[in-house]
């Protein structure tokens, strides 16, 4: 199973659009940073050893999904995890969250993407 959410700069921001149903499992709305917030970018082939904290509030079966906030000693990182399939880790330096995480099938080419639109 894939997700629908993707990320995209839209002006200076950018944003982490999610479909409806994952908007209502994350208890949250989409998540938007300025782009001088992140700091790198990278590809994890299993988003799973990512996460890290517990998860609160969202929803969450361990290896099959987590889409919502996580929290720990760290701060807070939000997931958009579906499946064992291969992420896009959004290190941030400044906001709510510490770093995103979503999966994404073609996560090389939109980290690759990204990178160079931010120029990192």
């Amino acid at each position: 199973m894939t997700s629908v959410a993707n990320l995209a700069i839209e002006r200076d921001a950018l944003v982490l659009k999610m479909s409806r149903l994952e908007r209502l499992g994350a208890l949250h709305v989409d998540v938007k940073v300025p782009t001088t917030a992140v700091a790198s970018i990278e590809v994890a082939p299993d988003p799973w050893a990512e996460v890290r904290g517990v998860r609160a509030p969202g929803t969450g079966i361990p290896r099959i999904i987590m889409i919502g906030t996580t929290r720990g000693s760290f701060g807070r990182d939000f997931c958009v995890i579906r499946g064992r399939g291969p992420a896009v880790v959004v290190n941030l330096c400044e906001g709510p969250f510490q770093r995103w995480i979503v999966s994404a099938t073609d996560a090389l080419e939109v980290a690759a993407n990204l990178g160079s639109a931010l120029g990192l």
